[in-house]
C-alpha cells in the first residue's frame, strides 16, 4: 500500500449535513485497536501499534450500530497501512484510518563476509535487533532456516539474510553418475545414469541412461534419482 499522506480517508454512502450530529471518534478508535490486538497475536517478537487520531469534526453520521473493522484487500496488520471500519447501520459509512504496526524481533545477519555457494552454518549466524516491519521482505529470523542452506550471492557481514538470497544445497551435481530407483505397480528396479543438470533434493533432475534414454525424476538427498510411476 502506498503512504497514507491524509489523516483520515472518508468513504460515506450517505453525506451527513454540518448540522447533524457527527460520529464520536472514539468508538472508531476502539474498533481498530480491538482489530489490530487480534491480528497481531500471532506475529513473532513483541507487536505493538499506534492509530491515528481521526478528526473529531468529521462529517459523519452517528453510528448506532457496533463498528465492524477490516484490512482492505491484499493488506495486512504490517507496517505503514490502514484499518478500514465500517458503519452497517443505513445509510451506512466506511473509513480508513491510518496505522503503523511495529514487530520488534531478533532477525538474522552474516556473522562474517560469506561468499556466494557458502553452505551456511552456525558461525555464519549473528542476530540483531529491529522493527520487522521495517526489514526487507523475507528476513529470516530463525537459524533453523539457513543453516544447511547456501548463499546465492554474497553477503557482507551484518547484512540480514533473507529467504529469498538462500537455496538447499544440490543434492546432484550437473555430469554426475547416479543410481536410479523407478518405482511402480508391482516393480522396483534401479539402473546408473549421468544426471544432466543439477538439482537439490526434492527438485526435478533428467537423467541419461547407458541406453541412451532421457528419464526425469526426482533428487534424493542422498543422491539417487527416484521415479515413480
Amino acid at each position: 500500500m502506498k503512504p497514507i499522506t491524509l489523516a483520515l480517508l472518508v468513504v460515506a454512502a450517505g453525506a451527513a449535513s454540518p448540522t447533524l450530529a457527527r460520529q464520536d471518534p472514539q468508538p472508531v478508535r476502539l474498533a481498530v485497536e480491538r482489530f489490530l490486538r487480534g491480528e497481531t497475536q500471532a506475529l513473532p517478537g513483541e507487536a505493538s501499534f499506534t492509530v491515528r487520531d481521526i478528526d473529531a469534526q468529521n462529517s459523519l453520521p452517528p453510528c448506532p450500530a457496533a463498528l465492524e473493522a477490516f484490512l482492505p484487500a491484499g493488506a495486512r496488520a504490517w507496517g505503514r497501512t490502514a484499518v478500514g471500519v465500517r458503519c452497517r447501520a443505513q445509510p451506512g459509512w466506511s473509513i480508513f484510518v491510518p496505522v503503523q504496526v511495529r514487530v520488534e524481533a531478533d532477525y538474522l545477519v552474516a556473522a562474517r563476509p560469506l561468499a556466494a555457494g557458502t553452505l551456511i552454518g552456525p558461525d555464519d549466524l549473528g542476530t540483531r535487533r529491529g522493527d520487522l516491519a521495517e526489514m526487507p521482505a523475507n528476513a529470516l529470523t530463525d537459524p533453523s532456516q539457513a543453516i544447511g542452506r547456501q548463499a546465492q550471492g554474497g553477503f557482507a557481514a551484518g547484512r540480514p539474510l533473507r529467504a529469498d538470497q538462500l537455496r538447499a544445497p544440490n543434492a546432484i551435481l550437473q555430469g554426475q553418475t547416479v543410481k536410479v530407483f523407478a518405482r511402480g505397480p508391482g516393480f522396483d528396479v534401479s539402473t546408473e545414469g549421468r544426471a544432466l543438470n543439477p538439482a537439490a533434493a526434492g527438485q526435478v533432475t533428467q537423467v541419461r541412461t547407458a541406453g541412451g534414454r532421457t528419464l526425469s525424476g526426482l533428487a534424493r538427498a542422498d543422491g539417487a534419482v527416484e521415479i515413480r510411476f
